[in-house]
């Protein structure tokens, strides 16, 4: 079962992993150009230009490194959904695999989206510790919430799912105004919309392939 996991999300993480990078370089990388633009633009007037953190140079070596971590991500995620799969002990195939895919948007894109929307280079983001521990236990509680709500029998099971689903937003994000910065407001909001629809495309292929390489027959949710 392990291996079989493991291959799956070889190839799952491979294809949804191939997608994504396309996606992100016809649209999401120009966006990230240009903002960066902006960014370089309003540190040379507050006179930061020293002391950047390093980056891969642009060209071959970004668009490497890009494609390199898009693969990574996939696969790592393929892993973390097909786990998800055998530990719901339902049968999959790829329509039903799409389903886990848009659970897996939810999680990771949708739900953490929400409070803290992705933003390109030059935007002041915040405190970075506060900003991932949000992050992260709203992930944590919106996989537990459509674990509950989906997987489970029992009224005071599935009320529990809908509050782990919306405790993180009652809580609130750390509060930002990510136009505050020198980059457009219009660049901003294209930027959130092409990279959550990016995002989406690439947990719809990642659960489709996830289901169809699973090889098992149709089965309920």
């Amino acid at each position: 079962m392990f291996w079989r996991i493991v291959a799956t999300a070889l190839l799952a993480g491979l294809a949804a992993g191939l997608v994504l990078f396309a996606v992100q370089q016809l649209w999401v990388t120009p966006l990230i150009l240009e903002a960066e633009t902006f960014e370089t633009a309003g540190a040379a007037g507050h006179g930061h230009g020293h002391g950047q953190p390093w980056a891969p140079q642009d060209g071959v070596e970004r668009t490497l490194y890009t494609l390199l971590a898009d693969v990574l991500n996939g696969f790592g995620f393929a892993l973390l959904l097909g786990a998800a799969i055998a530990l719901s002990g339902r049968q999959v195939n790829w329509r039903l695999g799409l389903v886990w895919g848009l659970a897996g948007y939810a999680v990771f894109g949708l739900a953490p989206a929400l409070g803290l929307p992705p933003d390109p280079p030059g935007v002041d983001a915040g405190e970075l510790v506060p900003r991932q521990a949000w992050w992260l236990g709203t992930a944590a509680a919106t996989a537990l919430g459509l674990w509950l709500l989906a997987l489970t029998k029992g009224q005071a099971l599935k009320a529990l799912g809908v509050l782990a689903l919306v405790a993180p937003h009652v809580i609130g994000a750390p509060t930002i105004d990510i136009h505050a910065g020198p980059v457009p407001p219009e660049l901003i909001n294209e930027f959130i919309a092409a990279s959550l629809i990016g995002s989406a495309v690439f947990w719809l292929i990642l659960g489709a392939m996830s289901g169809h390489l699973a090889r098992a027959r149709p089965g309920p949710l």
